[in-house]
């Protein structure tokens, strides 16, 4: 039990530091509120409208396929560096977990985590008579401009 006491000792002078640093910042800080110092900082810039409410959910998914994404690597990495002193159980239990990990990456993306914009629709070009796309007037020579031939006689460009 000795051995752990110069760990529990800078534990409690950790914690202790902390609350004392934000006991004192709470009573010695001068309190002089204005609008600039409550208004959300961008850079500088001067917010051209009210914030909204509600944070898109979408970013709080990225940031959890982020934190997944962490904390399969540092699972693998022990094994990658000892896998022959690890034995047969370390794979299992690896392989297990990066199963467990790819069906919630499948589901995220499946879920629209990954889409982001508004959603494009597909377009036929051979649903419409009219479509420009389709003109008898677009032909290889007026919609492929061919460029480092200007200024050259015809004859030289061939």
């Amino acid at each position: 039990m000795g051995q752990y006491l110069p760990i529990v000792v800078l534990a409690t002078l950790a914690v202790l530091f902390g609350a004392i640093s934000l006991v004192a910042s709470k009573l010695l800080a001068p309190r002089r509120p204005n609008t600039a110092k409550s208004a959300p900082y961008e850079c500088g810039i001067v917010p051209g409208r009210e914030a909204p409410e509600r944070f898109p959910v979408g970013f709080y998914i990225i940031a959890m396929l982020f934190i997944m994404f962490d904390i399969e690597i540092i699972f693998i990495y022990p094994y990658a560096v000892a896998h022959g002193s690890l034995g047969a159980y370390a794979f299992f239990e690896m392989l297990a977990f990066s199963a467990v990990f790819f069906v919630a990456f499948v589901y995220a993306v499946a879920r629209g985590a990954l889409d982001w914009g508004p959603i494009k629709k597909a377009v036929r070009l051979d649903d419409d008579q009219n479509n420009p796309m389709k003109s008898q007037l677009r032909t290889a020579n007026s919609t492929i401009r061919r460029v480092g031939f200007e200024g050259r006689n015809e004859g030289a460009a061939a």
